[in-house]
């Protein structure tokens, strides 16, 4: 190695050592001075030597040209949420389910120690933006936020700015890693950002997660790298090399032992009694940490037995997020307005004298339906208490008689839609109010024909929601169907358009009619039909014509499918209208693949693991998930001898090499369909 390059990898190993002790355990060793000192002759020593520079060098943190837009990021392991208790009572049946699963009926809920009592990790529960960072032979590659669990934005030149995020891990570590993290803004670095907000004469932060949220996603990294963010690491997503810790206290120590910062709150505790314990006692510091949190969460220390416990569709079974009692204040009440949604539902949005609730100023809130009004005795002009439910949703949680006023009025449904003019009707026995309307509601016709384009349906890339707008204003759609008689000169003349991307949203429509039966169902928008239910009818019925003639009794055959939905399917179907619209569109070329209707029972599955693993075509990861619970079968994250399919989508990564390892029998989406049918079908991959 020559002088200059031995040179610049002291000066990066130095000053990475001092980012360490700076960021990540607040013990600096030198001064500031001396930092920059060191950073300044590597920065000139690069500059002398352009081919000294690395990827991981911490001259190369800040970039400097803006980026336009975020890349999507489909996470490997997807990021899921947690379940919320809000109540003592909660986490006592939490902690019963996971004893329960885990054979340790015999443990019970009292404060003293149990050989039977699970041992559980708890640590804050920080209100910041959820992160997934991938590193490569310990070289950090890719960042990405979590956006809806499945599919993030990369954000990986913001992060590489935040020196408290090493670009580089210490020791031994696996081939391919993603750890997940929050990043946050520290108070002390809030009110400095809003004071020199202040100074400057610019808008200022309304609180700490919103700062955060807004400093990751800029699009220019360089003002990242001016915002006093931080991170604390708590989990591990796909893991490919060396063999992973036995507990979740393990896994944060080596996240330390290589760099990544991890919170020092976190505790091993025994039992209900521990975790309520730990509750208590963060709740009573909750003023004095310098971060703000929201609650705290419990997870199974041992990860063996998170990943016997599993998970229930966007949620893990061995783990919970106990929240803090939401933070209230006083407001008035000024008006209500009726917001009219894609299945016709009348929303009542109270309107308010805008009011700091939890640190973020509120001025709306839902009041959810005439019933809820109405059992809350809410009037026009009271002054109601404004509550954020979990510390996220403003919710009014009732009103002062005391103080109402002689002028106040009550809260009346509005009997034509506020949108379209059409009869606004109640069933019996139903709390929702519906316009009557349907497609010649605007309301209604928007909101259906953005759930139709949107990516978990038919995934009509560039027929985003400003388009819809104009397309549905301007009269040129009302229905689906009229998606597929639009012109390239119509679409190129409208605001923002231009020929290329109007042949760009032709080409995409063009595509979309190639799709599944799951998605087609699903994009039809049947009341109270998801994508997990319109995956069950699919596969039971095996062909839309089946479906289209089914009777009641015969939907009600579908596994997971009660009286409700099967009514609202049959209504659909029996729909002049309805029907209309799938002919229309079946003449429009829509096509799928039909298979061979075939009645499932429940537990065709039972006895049976599943691990998803990469990018599907035909559905998301969660609704081919829930779809494989309905029939008995276990979906799990990980792979182990215990598995019985591995079902490998686009870009399946270290769980299908893990599969092949083990030899594991691998199936590709037509190997899926066959299970969503109830077959145990042999290896197809």
């Amino acid at each position: 190695m020559s002088k200059p390059a031995a040179r610049a990898a002291a000066l990066r190993a130095q000053l990475a050592y001092h980012d360490h002790r700076y960021y990540v355990l607040d013990d600096p060793e030198v001064p500031d001075a001396e930092y920059d000192r060191l950073m300044r002759e590597l920065r000139e020593l690069e500059a002398a030597h352009p081919e000294l520079v690395s990827g991981d060098s911490p001259t190369q943190r800040v970039s400097g040209t803006p980026s336009t837009s975020f890349a999507a990021v489909v996470h490997g392991v997807p990021m899921l949420s947690l379940e919320n208790a809000f109540e003592d009572t909660d986490v006592v049946d939490f902690d019963r389910r996971v004893r329960q699963r885990l054979g340790r009926e015999g443990a019970n809920e009292d404060e003293g120690a149990n050989e039977d009592e699970v041992e559980y990790c708890a640590e804050p529960k920080l209100d910041g933006l959820a992160v997934s960072i991938r590193y490569e032979q310990g070289v950090l590659a890719r960042a990405a936020t979590r956006g809806d669990g499945t599919t993030g934005e990369d954000v990986t030149a913001n992060v590489r700015t935040m020196r408290c995020i090493p670009l580089r891990l210490s020791g031994a570590v696996p081939a391919e890693l993603e750890v997940r993290g929050e990043v946050f803004m520290p108070f002390a670095g809030f009110r400095r950002l809003n004071e020199e907000a202040a100074a400057a004469g610019e808008k200022l932060f309304v609180n700490p997660r919103n700062a955060a949220a807004g400093a990751l996603r800029q699009l220019d990294s360089a003002v990242t790298a001016r915002r006093p963010l931080a991170v604390f690491f708590y989990a591990a997503g796909t893991w490919r090399g060396s063999g992973e810790p036995a507990t979740q206290q393990q896994l944060l120590a080596q996240f330390n032992a290589w760099g990544l910062r991890t919170n020092p709150q976190a505790r091993v505790v025994r039992g209900v009694g521990g975790c309520l314990g730990y509750y208590r006692a963060l709740a009573a510091r909750r003023d004095s940490l310098a971060y703000q949190i929201d609650g705290v969460v419990y997870k199974v220390n041992r990860r063996a037995d998170q990943e016997a416990l599993g998970q229930v569709s966007r949620a893990p079974r061995w783990a919970i997020a106990h929240k803090f009692p939401a933070d209230e204040a006083l407001t008035i009440l000024r008006t209500v307005e009726f917001q009219v949604g894609r299945t016709g539902v009348l929303t009542p949005v109270a309107r308010l004298d805008p009011v700091m609730v939890g640190g973020a100023s509120v001025s709306n809130a839902t009041l959810h339906n005439m019933d809820e009004i109405e059992r809350k005795d809410l009037r026009l002009g009271d002054t109601v208490i404004i509550r954020r439910a979990g510390d996220v949703i403003p919710e009014v949680v009732r009103a002062l008689a005391e103080r109402r006023p002689a002028a106040a009025r009550r809260i009346e449904l509005p009997e034509y839609c506020p949108v379209c003019a059409s009869p606004v009707a109640r069933v019996d026995g139903e709390a929702a109010a519906r316009c009557t309307g349907g497609f010649i509601c605007a309301a209604q016709r928007k909101e259906a024909l953005r759930h139709f384009a949107s990516r978990r349906a038919l995934d009509i890339e560039g027929l985003g929601e400003k388009l819809i707008d104009q397309l549905v204003e301007r009269g040129m759609i009302a229905t689906p169907p009229d998606l597929y008689a639009l012109q390239l000169t119509e679409l190129a003349a409208l605001e923002r358009m231009g020929e290329k991307s109007a042949a760009n949203v032709l080409a995409a429509l063009e595509r979309s009619k190639r799709t599944t039966l799951p998605r087609f169902l699903y994009a039809l928008g049947i009341r109270d039909v998801g994508e997990a239910t319109a995956a069950a009818l699919a596969a039971h019925f095996g062909a839309l014509a089946a479906l289209r003639a089914a009777s009641i009794e015969q939907i009600l055959e579908v596994p997971d499918v009660g009286p409700v939905i099967a009514a609202h399917v049959h209504a659909f179907f029996a729909a002049p209208a309805n029907r209309a619209i799938i002919d229309r569109l079946i003449a429009a070329g829509f096509n799928w693949p039909e298979g061979a209707p075939t009645a499932r029972a429940k537990g065709a599955l039972e006895g049976v693991t599943v691990v998803l693993t990469g990018t599907l075509a035909t559905m998301t990861r969660e609704a081919a998930g829930a779809a494989l619970q309905a029939l008995g079968a276990k979906v799990s994250g990980s792979v182990s001898k215990r598995t019985s399919y591995v079902v490998a989508g686009e870009e399946a990564g270290s769980k299908l090499a893990r599969a092949r390892e083990l030899g594991v029998s691998v199936l590709d989406e037509a190997g899926l369909a066959q299970l969503l049918r109830g077959e145990r079908p042999a290896s197809q991959a």
